[in-house]
């Protein structure tokens, strides 16, 4: 029993371990968007359901000796596709479809040993039914649900704030030698129970088989219990607060309840769940057409996890209670499984191309009360009833969402990237209305109506911003000028005769609402030039564009993207910046100090930083923090910015941030 347990510990820790691992590695190449993660998790979860189908299948098909023969040469060709670094060949040319492209660098980089790993869990519990048919089998399931949370809850901690990239990949791959090696010890070893015809017992063959409507509802619990996985990591991480760890909280509570409701039957109790359950699913419905709950994140990041614990709660639970007898625990998991990359699917790939903002989880809350009713349809009528109404109540604020979100609402689009909208303040004649360009929550620009206001400057680009003292100070006529990051353009404004822009996006529904609906681009002096694609990739391919300033500004936004901010990525700015030129980063954050990364970034470099902080008090003007970086020493000592740079926080301990290694959780705020 203790190889068994060794065995399906170490397959499932290093099956979620090698998430992160993996979607550390590929995450720059294709913007640093959370959709990243998303599209990472429908491939795990489709990889899974190839696992238990083939669990499935070689249990019921094929002879246990045949079936040990399959999987050993499986497992020893899986040793060829080591170690897990991902080939450069898939980084993005910028045109393409990039959840497709994830999908394919997936299945080649990890596809054989995950699928694998995949199959390790029922077919592993298969086994062990079999040499101890009195044994409890599903508590193995337990065990290997805790190896995955400790596998996720220890990445950040651990893998990723003491071990590269790179090294995590090769101890990964160390590890799933290991894992090899016992695996193919447990195959040999099940081959003992199956040369005992007793194992087989005559009460396992007399086992009630599952229901069609088991089936079903197998299905059902498991999608809905992915669904609200999904697009609750989707909601909190794109429409509350763009931090990073928060892709790992909500799958960390999911297999929590997994593990809570496989361990022991006493953990989930119908009776008391059914409360909190009505409670939460109204409150969050709720919270999504109400802004106050939405942009206090104290409110809705506990509202949400909560909300996705109890619900997974039940749905693991009631899964818990209708498992079979260990004959059909092949077929239960292929159920779960299937279940899972059906929720997934939807919402990871489907639900982008038919909604046009993030209207899925709420149409998740309307299904998970309809679910209930369907599972309690033999309790007492009035609680039937109440789950009916609990549907009609979520339906009504989903339907709400909806509305409050069109309402005033020119445009709204969604890509892979997520939810862009335009909205306007008030009437073309007003003094102070605006247009603004909002990604999720996030104000990426705003432009005054009134014609004669369209060419002043907004937001983050006062005249005592960082970036504008950069224009005026570093060859200020007929300069050249690139941007990392396009939003409205508003720093177009600033363009002279003479001068050209140039711009870097990653999302062509960014540059078509931008020449669309602002008239940044179109009314600036300056020449604009726009390059579409990840800004990083772009600039390595390029040859030196000679810039007077290089202006990174992405790191307000939604998600962090990181390999904007290493040493590797100064040195591509620094081919494209001329001698007597400045990079300048755009640092506002409300999350992350970023300012000091810049600076040791810098100093590795030999170069000068200067951080300007303009409070922006009296003026509408945004609040922002800008660090210039430049290889002229004078001009931050005893120049123009002199008098307008402030003190860098010091963070003990901080290490260099390369594109091997980087830590958000040494500067958080």
């Amino acid at each position: 029993m203790l190889l068994y347990a060794c065995t399906i510990f170490t397959s499932a820790f290093l099956l979620f371990l090698v998430q992160p691992v993996i979607a550390k590695q590929i995450l720059p190449w294709f913007g640093g968007s959370a959709a990243v993660w998303t599209t990472c998790l429908v491939f795990f979860q489709v990889a899974l359901l190839a696992g238990y189908a083939y669990s499935d299948l070689t249990t019921r098909k094929l002879k246990p000796r045949a079936q040990v023969i399959l999987h050993l040469a499986l497992l020893a060709a899986s040793l060829v596709t080591l170690p897990i670094i991902a080939d450069a060949d898939w980084k993005p040319a910028g045109n393409e479809d990039p959840g497709v492209r994830i999908l394919g660098l997936l299945f080649a980089t990890i596809g054989l040993p995950y699928f694998l790993l995949a199959t390790t869990g029922p077919l592993v519990q298969a086994w062990f039914a079999r040499t101890f048919p009195s044994g409890t089998v599903y508590r193995l399931f337990a065990l290997s649900n805790f190896a995955s949370m400790l596998a996720l809850i220890s990445y950040p901690f651990a893998f990723e704030t003491w071990i590269t990239t790179a090294v995590q990949a090769y101890g990964w791959s160390v590890g799933y030698g290991a894992f090899v090696l016992l695996c193919g010890a447990s195959a040999l070893y099940s081959l003992r129970g199956a040369a005992a015809p007793a194992a087989d017992t005559v009460a396992a063959q007399a086992a009630t088989p599952p229901r069609r409507f088991d089936l079903i509802l197998w299905l059902a619990l498991s999608a809905m219990g992915s669904w609200l996985l999904l697009a609750i990591t989707n909601h909190i991480t794109q429409n509350i607060a763009s931090i990073p760890f928060l892709w790992l909280a909500p799958l960390t509570l999911y297999l929590l309840t997994f593990i809570l409701c496989f361990e022991s039957d006493g953990w989930y109790q119908r009776p008391v769940l059914l409360g909190p359950l009505a409670v939460v699913l109204v409150f969050c419905a709720w919270g999504l057409q109400t802004s106050s709950v939405t942009l206090e994140i104290k409110i809705a990041i506990p509202l949400y996890l909560t909300g996705l614990f109890i619900c997974c709660m039940f749905f693991h639970g009631e899964l818990a209670k209708m498992r079979p007898a260990p004959r059909y625990l092949t077929l239960f998991y292929l159920m779960v499984s299937l279940g899972g990359a059906l929720g997934g699917l939807f919402v990871g790939l489907v639900a982008p191309r038919i909604f046009p903002a993030y209207y899925e989880l709420g149409l998740g809350f309307v299904l998970t009360a309809i679910l209930a009713a369907v599972t309690l349809r033999k309790s007492p009528l009035f609680i039937w009833l109440m789950a009916v109404a609990l549907a009609g109540v979520c339906g009504y604020f989903w339907n709400r969402q909806i509305v409050d979100l069109k309402e005033d609402t020119r445009v709204l689009v969604r890509n892979f990237y997520g939810t862009l909208r335009t909205k306007d303040t008030g009437p073309n004649t007003s003094e102070d209305a605006v247009r603004r360009l909002i990604h999720g929550v996030i104000l990426h620009g705003e432009q005054y109506l009134k014609p004669e206001r369209r060419a002043e400057p907004t937001t983050y680009y006062g005249p005592d911003s960082g970036v504008v003292i950069a224009l005026k100070n570093f060859s200020p006529d007929h300069q050249r000028v690139g941007v990392v990051g396009l939003g409205t353009g508003t720093l177009a404004v600033w363009g002279k005769p003479g001068d050209t822009h140039r711009y870097y996006d990653i999302n062509p529904q960014v540059l078509e609402v931008a020449q669309s609906e602002f008239t940044y681009l179109g009314d600036s002096k300056a020449k604009i030039e726009v390059s579409l694609g990840d800004a990083r990739l772009n600039l390595e391919r390029e040859a030196p564009q000679n810039f007077d300033v290089l202006v990174v500004d992405a790191f307000s936004s939604d998600s962090i993207p990181v390999h904007l901010i290493t040493r590797e990525a100064m040195a591509v700015y620094l081919k494209h910046v001329k001698p007597g030129g400045a990079v300048v980063f755009h640092v506002t954050n409300r999350f992350l100090k970023l300012a000091p990364v810049v600076k040791q970034i810098a100093g590795s470099y030999g170069l000068h930083a200067a951080l300007i902080i303009d409070d922006a008090e009296n003026s509408d003007f945004s609040k922002t923090d800008w660090v210039i970086v430049t290889r002229d020493r004078t001009l931050i000592e005893a120049g123009a910015l002199a008098d307008k740079a402030s003190d860098f926080d010091e963070i003990p301990g901080l290490r260099l941030w390369t594109d091997d290694f980087s830590n958000l959780f040494q500067i958080l705020k």
